[in-house]
């Protein structure tokens, strides 16, 4: 069931009405430079729609996400290197999930719920130690 969790809250979030460039760092120090074309969001039906979860998904770039996206397991951690603030809040969902992944900084969202708003850059990385030993699909 990708997309939103009918049994969860679903938090304040503000999409983008600009371009803006997302950087996902992968697990072998790899970068990823996608740009976010607003016109084009939803990219992936995984996560919220804007989450960079689904950005990268929709761009080629994996992103482990046991539970589709659906803020329902702690697979899709991230820490958000550059541009926090342009990010919507967390739930309290999320941030209970949060609580099950490995290597937790006040920087660290679930990909799956995190929608940057476009006001600036945003630059994320994908633990190394987040990697789901029972991945499907995506290489």
């Amino acid at each position: 069931m990708p997309g939103q969790n009918p049994y969860i809250a679903q938090g304040n979030v503000r999409l983008p009405t600009r371009k803006y460039k997302l950087t996902i760092i992968d697990e072998n120090k790899r970068e990823h430079v996608i740009e976010v074309d607003p016109a084009r969001i939803p990219y992936d039906e995984h996560g919220l729609d804007g989450s960079i979860l689904g950005t990268a998904m929709g761009c080629g770039v994996s992103l482990d996400h046991a539970c589709g996206g659906v803020c329902a397991c702690s697979t899709c951690h991230i820490i958000v290197r550059k541009g926090l603030e342009t990010c919507n809040d967390a739930t309290d969902d999320e941030l209970d999930q949060l609580e099950n992944a490995a290597g937790l900084t006040v920087q660290s969202r679930l990909s799956c719920q995190c929608v940057p708003n476009g006001e600036s850059d945003v630059v994320v990385e994908i633990p190394a130690w987040n990697r789901n030993l029972a991945r499907e699909g995506h290489g």
